[in-house]
């Protein structure tokens, strides 16, 4: 059956870029088949997040046991988002992207305004959590999800049916996400055939060089970076966590967007990869909003792309500006598509580069972010494996004992 599914992806993909060389635009007649897909995510993803995380806190049992889970898990992000914003950098100054670029700025790229990483910070509190859930603001509602569960934790054995009750929505929650499963291939196909007609050749061309060096940064990171920590950390053979986690990517690849492939995501993390429901619960919807590696790689590339396009030099100071604010502004950056562009903005503003050279890669932008959910998602995935091995030999002792 998973063999099988991971097949039915494969055909979807090849489907797709067949149909949008041969049909052009007119592969924007498929379209339906990928806005059903991203509907029935987006119908699942509030209440499956929602549900998870109070289970994967109240699983937790103790306060203590939950702040060494958070801990380990944001630190795991953070330094696997330092190291991709680094990579990001040296792959700009070693393919030199935006030297000789044959692109000019034709159209005005309009950006919603950054309010700065403090504030993006402060936006986390929801003062409402039932706008929250209506908005589906996944970074409030994890952060209303995450107090629920705390508190049901203190009050005891009061809080106990409150408990079952979410435990018992989220496996619902979980039997209706394999349900959509179903139609993943469909959507796949939905999404990428009439970005495939749009863009074609022509538009990727004059900025291959930039795709490439994309390209390459994200496959070491993900070969290198991951790899090594599923492998040393989470005692997890690469090969079987790159093939469990496939299906996962390939959603990511196809939506550009982390939140809209959490169900996916959760689901190969749990059946794939042995990470269990109380580990995966609270990493990966967290994750899915606060840890972005590959939009980490894009920033530092896109970076070091404009100044050299520009004839900036940064220095030394402006490069470790860059490296700081991308890291903490991709705590505040919402998983969506497009969502890397926006926290551009903020990170061009910091280092005095011009918001005009957004124009420039704007054009490619879609293929860049489905290169970058994709590594976003494995770092999750990776983080999920690492994290619970970890937790898994902290339990071992005290069975023992």
């Amino acid at each position: 059956m998973k063999r099988s599914f991971i097949i039915q992806i494969f055909v979807a993909f090849i489907l797709a870029i067949i149909v949008g060389v041969i049909f052009g635009n007119d592969a924007k007649h498929v379209q339906p088949l990928g806005d059903l897909f991203l509907r029935l995510i987006k119908f699942i993803i509030v209440p499956l997040i929602l549900s998870t995380i109070i289970v994967g806190v109240t699983s937790a049992g103790d306060v203590k046991k939950l702040g060494r889970l958070g801990g380990k898990t944001i630190t795991y992000y953070l330094a696997t988002s330092l190291i991709a914003i680094s990579l990001g950098l040296l792959a700009g100054y070693i393919f030199s992207p935006g030297k000789g670029a044959d692109v000019t700025i034709t159209e005005e790229v309009t950006t919603n305004e950054t309010e700065g990483v403090v504030q993006t910070l402060l936006n986390i509190i929801p003062t409402n959590p039932i706008e929250s859930l209506v908005n589906a603001d996944m970074l409030q509602i994890i952060f209303f999800a995450i107090f629920i569960g705390i508190g049901i934790i203190l009050i005891g054995d009061k809080g106990k049916p409150v408990a079952d009750f979410f435990d018992g929505f989220a496996e619902i929650m979980y039997k209706v996400t394999a349900i959509v499963m179903f139609v993943v291939p469909l959507g796949i196909f939905g999404l990428l055939a009439p970005i495939v007609g749009e863009h074609g050749l022509s538009v990727l061309l004059p900025l291959m060089k930039l795709i490439v060096a994309m390209l390459v940064a994200c496959i070491i990171h993900a070969g290198f970076v991951y790899s090594t920590a599923v492998k040393s950390f989470g005692k997890m053979n690469p090969i079987t966590f790159f093939k469990g986690i496939f299906p996962a990517a390939a959603v990511a690849f196809s939506t550009s967007s982390s939140a809209g492939t959490l169900p996916v995501t959760m689901k190969n993390t749990e059946e794939n990869l042995g990470v269990s429901k109380e580990t995966s619960s609270f990493v990966l919807p967290l994750g899915a909003t606060i840890n972005m590696d590959g939009t980490a790689i894009y920033q530092g590339l896109a970076v070091v792309f404009i100044a050299q396009y520009f004839d900036v030099t940064l220095t030394f100071g402006q490069i470790g500006m860059v490296a700081l604010i991308a890291t903490l502004a991709s705590i505040g950056t919402a998983g969506v598509p497009g969502a890397g562009m926006i926290m551009l903005t903020m990170v061009l503003a910091a280092v005095n580069l011009p918001l005009e050279g957004i124009a420039l890669i704007a054009g490619i932008d879609r293929i860049l972010d489905m290169m970058r959910t994709s590594v976003n998602i494995v770092g999750d995935a990776s983080a999920a494996v690492v994290v619970d091995a970890s937790e898994q030999k902290q339990k071992t002792p005290l069975k023992e004992a």
